[in-house]
């Protein structure tokens, strides 16, 4: 198989990036956090001092000329937004908050879609995660699917893992905040979150991890006609 391209579509917290990362794991793939792509790029703004809601011509710009990658040696990918690695730095409350307002620039979503797009010629066998990866970025994927859970399954999974890296977090604070970005990246006119007409949705708020990335893995083996792992 020359190709196999597996998307993951979702709003924010429903678990697209861990469950995109092993399952790539586990179809031998390789993985892209698109939306870490974004919040990269917020990140670096904020560095730059550079005011998102207000400053959209510096971060568009930014954009442009900045070029982003990903270690793909390392586990998972670490990204590079110029030379600044803004790895551990990407969920951070700021960075999550001023994402939104960096993906709703129709400027960078065609920059970084084009980004994704050679990304996804260069690493023909790949999962990808993000808002708009069935819908815009790989329309012709051969397996889509979308994630969702309710707000507060979703605060909670945020919670947890801001506390895994040490940060502090507000459990109804970052419920708001969920909430709120589901409304604008909803709403917005580039690449909106849309679940795709041709995608598997799955509701995972009763599921945990290692059953969402099974039943994921199951999925795309029985349509892509892939046999079981050893393992399984």
């Amino acid at each position: 198989m020359d190709q196999l391209i597996v998307t993951l579509d979702g709003p924010a917290g429903s678990g697209k990036s861990s469950v995109a990362r092993f399952l790539a794991k586990r179809l031998g793939l390789e993985f892209l956090d698109t939306g870490a792509m974004y919040r990269g790029l917020t990140a670096k703004a904020l560095h730059r001092g550079i005011n998102p809601a207000t400053e959209s011509h510096a971060v568009i710009e930014l954009a442009r000329n900045t070029p982003m990658r990903f270690d793909w040696n390392e586990d998972p990918p670490r990204l590079y937004v110029g030379k600044l690695d803004v790895t551990d730095r990407i969920r951070d409350r700021d960075v999550t908050g001023s994402t939104s307002e960096v993906a709703c620039l129709a400027a960078v979503r065609q920059v970084l879609v084009e980004t994704q797009r050679r990304i996804g010629k260069e690493h023909p066998k790949l999962v990808t995660e993000g808002r708009d990866q069935g819908s815009v970025v790989f329309p012709q994927a051969n397996v889509k699917f979308f994630l969702d859970a309710t707000p507060t399954i979703r605060a909670k999974r945020r919670v947890l893992q801001l506390q895994e890296a040490g940060k502090r977090a507000d459990l109804e604070q970052i419920r708001r905040d969920i909430i709120e970005r589901d409304r604008r990246d909803s709403t917005r006119k580039e690449g909106p979150l849309i679940c795709p007409d041709d995608a598997i949705r799955v509701d995972t708020s009763g599921m945990n991890r290692e059953q969402v990335i099974s039943h994921l893995e199951n999925l795309v083996r029985e349509k892509m006609n892939i046999p079981p792992s050893p393992d399984q």
